[in-house]
């Protein structure tokens, strides 16, 4: 896949390097990160997107038996494990996983980055092996530790730098440049260097210069990294209106189950290599039958706490005033077993209180047994 030193000239290869990594060409050390980043990146001119609007038959995403090892014989790693999976045009989906679950290997056999042991990649239908720059025209992507942006360049350059290399016309997409910079909070910064930025206005500007041509398939690593609580819940709601006003197929990958839950309409769940969930996340919360029971009581002392702990699944507990309030976390099926214990221990109960799964709760139990080697 074409990197994008390959696809046009650096805008900003001149003047002084930026101040963070001393690299020594003062072009390379403005670019964004070449091999990580810019497989998605489209070429000037490139073709009219292949028709795969929401509701066609032919997914935007389509992998089929995917495998990726690194190194041989016995300290060979298997970092992704025979994965099929296939991601409807429209649609913003969610990929979790523990670290070294796999996530990162996939994205990057997806976007061409990482060349898979065995298996198949499809975008919009079309092999990207066999035609790699037709199946990547209109896919962008903005992935964790790279730097996804030119330094030197303002915010305005950059957006219109990557419209152009996306083959659009700045300038027939300026409105939807001024409604980036204003629903990301970055038109103040409009003229500045994305150097003198802090690091989440420096994340805004990646997902906005994503978002700044005419990418159908985006991909997003962890992008709400470095965003405090308010920027990262703009994001959300930005994120969700600009994907359906535009028909986007988004893949986010992120750690923070908020974000997933807030704006996917489907997760997939990795662990050791594998997709061990694949669902809505109403789904995936109706099918955990696991909840946690929280009890109040002044007959838990020391001792039957600790007797409860080796028994059940005891998440949290704290006593205070002679009042203890301690969390179980439990299987419909051993509910009585609980009810029972506690009766025959002379337990009584003051209040019962149950707590419904929400997503980290079924991330956890889904990749809990996991070895996180990826």
């Amino acid at each position: 896949m074409a990197t994008r030193e390959e696809q046009s000239t650096d805008p900003a290869s001149e003047g002084d390097p930026p101040d963070s990594e001393g690299e020594a060409d003062p072009a390379a050390a403005d670019a964004p990160d070449s091999d990580v980043n810019d497989g998605g990146r489209r070429e000037a001119g490139g073709a009219a997107p292949p028709s795969t609007a929401p509701g066609t038959d032919v997914p935007a995403v389509a992998v089929s038996g995917v495998s990726k090892r690194f190194g041989t014989g016995p300290d060979a790693v298997t970092a992704v494990n025979d994965v099929s999976v296939e991601i409807e045009a429209g649609s913003i989906v969610g990929l979790l996983g523990p670290n070294g679950a796999g996530k990162t290997t996939l994205i990057k056999s997806i976007l061409g980055m990482v060349l898979p042991d065995e298996g198949s990649v499809r975008l919009h239908g079309i092999d990207v092996r066999a035609r790699p720059k037709a199946a990547y025209a209109h896919v962008d992507a903005m992935l964790e530790g790279a730097r996804n942006d030119y330094w030197r360049l303002t915010v305005r350059e950059n957006l219109r730098y990557f419209a152009t290399i996306g083959g659009v016309d700045p300038d027939s997409v300026a409105d939807r440049h001024d409604r980036l910079l204003d629903r990301f909070g970055l038109k103040s910064k409009i003229d500045t260097p994305v150097r003198n930025l802090s690091r989440g206005m420096k994340g805004k500007v990646s997902l906005a210069s994503v978002l700044a041509g005419a990418a159908d398939v985006v991909f997003l690593d962890e992008p709400t990294l470095g965003l405090d609580v308010e920027s990262s819940r703009t994001l959300q709601s930005e994120l969700r209106r600009v994907a359906e006003e535009r028909g986007l197929t988004v893949v986010v990958s992120s750690h923070d189950m908020d974000v997933v839950e807030a704006v996917c309409d489907r997760v997939l769940i990795m662990s050791d290599g594998r997709i061990v969930a694949d669902d809505s996340v109403e789904t995936l919360l109706a099918d955990d039958d696991r909840h946690t029971l929280r009890i109040v009581s002044h007959d838990l002392g020391p001792a039957l706490r600790a007797d409860l702990r080796r028994e059940f699944d005891v998440v949290g507990a704290d006593t205070t005033g002679g009042v203890t309030r301690i969390e179980v976390a439990i299987d419909t099926d051993d509910l009585y077993a609980l009810v029972r214990y506690l009766r025959e221990h002379g337990v009584t109960i003051d209040d019962l209180e149950t707590i419904e799964p929400d997503l980290e709760d079924v991330f956890v139990e889904l990749t809990r047994d996991g070895e996180g080697s990826r």
